[in-house]
């Protein structure tokens, strides 16, 4: 266990920890499903190709890795709790700045500064996570705080079943700025942690930045094909949520004839799903490793997708969404609980950052990828496309060695 606070002290802080991190999540999952049910309303008021409307996620995630890298460099130089609490101001105002957005350049200038504030929210909640609670739990305790996220998409379905027939979808994302009250009061508690404070001394002289971390993440070819396979990983991880929870509401409002209403009970299904996955994928992790736990889900996965075809009613559609996203989205809080046991705490924040990130940067073209397909062919190479990266997936993960130590 890295943490040395008190007992009686560490069960407040802890708390503290899982809040501000969960909250974080909250608002990203709740902008990013924002868009997912915007879509078909932005395409249809401005005219847009499917394509240039997945550029609007992609280009979102390309702020990401920018804002991942930077202040995930912050974050392991000067402090976690002094980057934390900034990145959410901007990410927060970026959101609320797309109900002003009234062309295409717009929204995408608000997508990117978005990104870049939310691209350090990961790999910091992550790094506090692992430096404040026992090594056993971490698997347990990321996936609570990624089920946080899964609140927020579920907030954001509400919200758009109830706003957008209403006020339409500009309206909308004025609500991504609510949370960020109840984040800054959650976060304004926190402290560093001391295994973070023992790494400055050092930090003065010889740290340098993202040339250290690089020079960590790829000093050997053990360590260099470590890095590219979790790359791969969450590559895939993202490339499959955004397929699910970017294009399909508007694919099943077209296929079953659903309206955003019906989607929206959909969508919560599957949410509902991704959260009991999460659940127990950090239970499981915690009690027998991350090479069985990976596995398991990322083979499901796999298979379960095609459930997704066999859908012809609303009733098949919420239990076959629900058992999509337990398997498919389970493990999004897993990696972050890996890479802060694989990376020393020195760049801990800045190797989640860079690995997920870059994940989110390269996987978010999905978004891109599925409106070409969708232009020219059907859901039935969509599905095909998800199920063949997932068993990539699982063959990077058996590549990395260092998962046996973890076990």
């Amino acid at each position: 266990m890295e943490s040395t606070f008190e007992h009686q002290s560490t069960t407040t802080y802890q708390k503290q920890v899982v809040a501000s991190t969960a909250s974080g999540f909250v608002l990203e999952n709740m902008d990013i499903m924002f868009l997912s049910f915007t879509l078909s309303s932005i395409i249809s008021e401005l005219h847009i190709s499917s394509a240039a409307a997945g550029w609007i996620g992609t280009i979102t995630n390309f702020g990401m890795l920018v804002g991942g890298v930077i202040f995930g460099i912050l974050a392991d130089r000067i402090g976690r709790i002094k980057t934390f609490s900034h990145t959410i101001f901007i990410f927060a105002l970026a959101t609320a700045a797309m109900y002003f957005a009234n062309n295409l350049t717009l929204i995408y200038v608000c997508r990117f500064l978005a990104g870049i504030g939310a691209g350090g929210e990961y790999g910091i909640g992550m790094a506090i996570i692992a430096e404040s609670f026992p090594r056993h739990q971490v698997g347990k305790i990321t996936s609570i705080a990624s089920i946080g996220g899964q609140v927020g998409a579920l907030v954001a379905a509400f919200l758009a079943a109830w706003i957008l027939p209403s006020f339409g979808w500009h309206a909308l994302f004025l609500f991504g700025i609510v949370p960020v009250i109840l984040t800054y009061f959650v976060r304004r508690h926190l402290k560093e942690s001391p295994s973070f404070l023992k790494t400055l001394p050092t930090k003065k002289t010889t740290h340098n930045g993202l040339g250290h971390a690089l020079k960590i993440l790829f000093n050997s070819p053990q360590a260099t094909r470590q890095t590219l396979s979790l790359m791969i990983m969450t590559i895939v991880q993202i490339a499959g949520y955004f397929g699910l929870m970017t294009w399909l509401p508007s694919i099943m409002q077209t296929r079953l004839h659903l309206t955003v209403g019906s989607s929206s009970l959909w969508m919560i299904s599957t949410i509902v799903g991704m959260s009991l996955g999460m659940a127990a994928f950090g239970l499981l992790l915690d009690k027998f490793g991350p090479r069985l736990t990976f596995g398991i889900f990322l083979l499901m996965a796999a298979v379960s997708v095609y459930l997704l075809l066999a859908a012809q009613n609303m009733q098949t559609l919420v239990l076959f969404g629900t058992i999509v996203g337990f398997f498919s989205n389970g493990m999004f809080g897993g990696y972050g609980a890996v890479i802060s046991q694989l990376y020393p705490t020195e760049i801990r924040a800045t190797a989640n950052n860079i690995i997920m990130n870059v994940g989110r940067c390269v996987g978010g073209f999905s978004s891109v990828l599925i409106g070409i397909l969708l232009d020219h062919f059907s859901i039935t190479i969509v599905i095909l496309m998800l199920s063949i990266l997932y068993i990539i997936s699982f063959i990077s993960m058996l590549s990395i060695k260092n998962l046996k130590k973890l076990n």
